[in-house]
């Protein structure tokens, strides 16, 4: 089991910011941006690519309403969206809000208290249910 399904299934903590039977949507720990999220299909698959594409294209119409909240709750000019990673053997999306090509640069990383994070992603949460 991976730690992204792990923290998917409850078992790891993390900062929930949107779920529902087939995706989970959490704070970065490490974030690039404050409302760096990731989005993560809860059935494991290695990579996004491998996905049948009826679960692809349910993939992307949920990051797409979690990139919406995230917008709502952080003003900016896009949700970037990215698809990176080899560390984790997870698909996973990375949505972060962004007013430039800058502010999507990983070789930086912002701090953020844990109490912040806790807050952003109850703003994110909210902003998601409202948009259902």
């Amino acid at each position: 089991m991976t730690i992204f399904s792990k923290i998917a299934a409850g078992e790891i903590p993390s900062y929930k910011c949107a779920e529902n039977e087939q995706f989970y949507a959490f704070l970065d720990i490490d974030p690039v941006t404050k409302g760096h999220t990731l989005v993560v299909p809860r059935k494991e698959v290695d990579y996004i690519f491998d996905m049948d594409d009826d679960e692809l294209a349910a993939f992307e119409v949920f990051a797409k309403k979690v990139a919406r909240a995230i917008k709502t709750v952080f003003p900016c000019k896009k949700v970037a969206q990215v698809v990176l990673g080899l560390e984790v053997n997870h698909a996973h999306i990375h949505l972060l809000p962004m007013n430039s090509e800058a502010d999507v640069d990983f070789k930086h990383h912002v701090q953020v208290e844990a109490e912040e994070q806790k807050e952003i992603a109850a703003k994110i949460f909210k902003a998601f249910q409202e948009l259902e």
